[in-house]
């Protein structure tokens, strides 16, 4: 189905736009009626901090930037999805007890998987990937 909101965004792949990335998908969130201290909108906030980063850390070299988009479709699923052009899928990083990074793909999942949602991976027409994350939505949708 058609998708009901939708609001994009393309930054450069550096650590500043991490929070623009933020900013842009909660204030979308927020216009479409989601409150901002909602539980939800904190988990997509998270979300899109993950996968933002994830891009800039990983693929900066090779994807000068990325978009963010973010849509509620008409049955009601939340989506929130970060393209970069680099082709690598990303990859589950052994994660040892100290080390600070590695884990964020892993929360993110466990967190869409928490609520009936779910990460998947897509490959784009230009050889890069988007990483969506499926979440419900709690505001009616008209």
């Amino acid at each position: 189905m058609a998708d009901l909101m939708e609001a994009t965004v393309t930054l450069p792949s550096a650590p500043a736009s991490v929070p623009v990335a933020r900013r842009h998908v909660t204030g979308a969130l927020e216009r479409w009626g989601l409150a901002a201290g909602a539980e939800e909108a904190e988990v997509a906030r998270l979300v899109v901090s993950e996968l933002a980063t994830n891009a800039v850390l990983h693929t900066r070299e090779e994807s000068p930037e990325f978009t963010v988009e973010v849509r509620v479709d008409r049955d009601g699923r939340l989506w929130i999805g970060v393209t970069d052009s680099h082709p690598r899928p990303p990859r589950r990083l052994p994660a040892a007890v100290q080390q600070d990074n590695g884990r964020g793909l892993v929360i993110v999942r466990f967190l869409a998987a928490e609520r009936g949602g779910g990460l998947s991976v897509v490959p784009t027409a230009e050889g890069g990937k988007t990483v969506w994350v499926r979440l419900p939505w709690p505001v009616p949708v008209r």
